[in-house]
């Protein structure tokens, strides 16, 4: 049996699996923590890495390795390729007020979705760097490169070779980088940075990025495409995934730009593009109202399906960390409708559902696809209330796969192909999916937009 493993550093923890590179099967896997918080020293993230292999078995009999991880974080480093400062993650919103100076000084959003597929809000890399030139000049000046998180990790494993390397999938959310041209705009960089900066190569989908001992580095990627791969998704497909953030995503065979800044013209892990509307809040909308109520997540799910659909009129606005689309860094969380017939439990997990999936059902429509299959995944789908409230207020069937480590299954699926040589990337059994329907809640979606509109 040849083994592959998959590495998925997310915001909060780092999953690794290890799965049969035939078949997909799971034989074993680890878990470790991140500390909490929008920066963090990219050294905890290797410490976590280190635990999770560990805790999974280590990697000598592992052929190949991919590592996946959260978009957009900025990692500085010096001549000697030592961290500068903290990474800023991708929700850290500091940089709202740089994205703003960027779109501006390029000449609007127009000439920034031409350039990169994508206009720059405050979780994109170029906007950081930005803010570090601003904020903290002498760490601008000290940068001599600027990666992400993948890239240092894989970096870190292959034993901190001359080159650091990425891939276009991850490289499409820097701001600096042209999906639809395949090559850098380094002028983005130094326009945001003040000056220049060295920047990983990027590699095609199956081209090599080292080795981690005996084992072949393939050249992993964003978060969100590690997830396309880790779901088996096809043109025609969306998926929303609910996580630390929302998305909706497509798989599609040309790039997208969206002169209006809602959906993010990525590319994919495949060679394809992975046009992406993204949320700030998601699954920690259900964590805060559990928090709130006293309960732990199950029972929250009980409770918001206690509820009536459209909560009797109760609606929150789940703007709880801000938010990127509608893009409001400053925003916050608001509950309206509150009446005496509405200050139960029930209503407000319900309603705590319905504003998180509204958010995301925004999203969906954003994308402007008449989808054939639309998946749900991340941590929020395994809530039961989720699942069967979702397609009430997105309108159309849910398919939910079994619950699983979509990134880090992702990954370790890129890990595969590599080995393979093939010309995609090799099939994997999905297992059970299960398909969710429900009428559609009326007025939900309205009453929603006028109170996330009154704030």
């Amino acid at each position: 049996m040849t083994l592959v493993a998959g590495v998925d550093s997310s915001t909060q923890s780092c999953k690794v699996v290890i799965r049969d590179a035939d078949t997909g099967a799971l034989v074993r896997e680890g878990r470790a923590p991140h500390p909490e918080g929008t920066e963090v020293h990219p050294d905890h993230w290797w410490t976590a890495l280190e635990s999770a292999v560990e805790q999974a078995g280590g990697l000598a009999d592992v052929a190949a390795v991919s590592v996946a991880a959260q978009q957009h974080g900025m990692v500085c480093l010096d001549e000697d390729g030592e961290v500068v400062r903290p990474a800023l993650l991708w929700n850290d919103t500091r940089s709202a007020r740089a994205a703003e100076q960027l779109v501006a000084e390029l000449g609007g959003p127009e000439k920034w979705a031409e350039a990169v597929g994508s206009v720059p809000v405050a979780s994109f890399t170029v906007t950081k760097l930005r803010w570090l030139a601003e904020h903290e000049p002498d760490g601008a000046r000290r940068t001599r490169s600027v990666c992400l998180p993948h890239d240092w990790l894989t970096w870190r494993l292959a034993g901190r070779p001359e080159t650091i390397t990425t891939d276009r999938g991850d490289a499409s959310g820097t701001g600096y980088w042209s999906p639809a041209t395949g090559a850098y705009r380094t002028d983005l960089l130094e326009l945001a940075l003040g000056g220049p900066a060295g920047l990983p190569r990027v590699l095609g989908p199956t081209e090599q990025a080292g080795t981690a001992g005996d084992a072949r580095l393939a050249p992993g990627t964003g978060d969100n495409m590690a997830a396309a791969l880790g779901v088996g998704m096809r043109p025609g497909d969306v998926v929303v995934s609910i996580g630390t953030s929302g998305t909706a995503f497509a798989v599609t065979d040309s790039p997208y730009g969206d002169p209006s800044g809602a959906v993010a013209g990525f590319a994919d892990a495949t060679g394809r593009y992975l046009p992406l509307v993204a949320t700030l809040n998601a699954a920690r909308v259900l964590q805060a109202a559990a928090r709130m109520l006293g309960v732990g997540q199950d029972r929250l799910s009980e409770l918001a399906l206690e509820a009536p659909p459209g909560a009797d009129g109760l609606v929150l606005v789940p703007y709880l960390e801000g938010e990127r689309t509608p893009n409001l860094p400053d925003a916050t969380g608001s509950l309206h409708g509150l009446r005496l017939a509405t200050s139960t439990p029930a209503h407000l997990a319900r309603a705590a559902v319905e504003g998180m999936l509204c958010g995301l059902a925004d999203a969906l429509d954003a994308l402007g696809l008449r989808p054939e299959r639309v998946l749900l995944i991340g941590g929020g789908a395994r809530s039961e209330a989720v699942r069967r409230i979702a397609p009430a207020v997105f309108g159309r069937p849910v398919l939910v796969p079994s619950p699983g480590e979509y990134v880090a299954d992702g990954a370790a699926r890129q890990a595969a192909w590599l080995l393979s040589g093939e010309s995609e990337p090799p099939v994997w059994a999905m297992g059970d999916v299960a398909r969710y329907d429900a009428e559609v809640t009326p007025g939900l979606r309205d009453r929603y937009h006028a109170a996330a509109s009154a704030g």
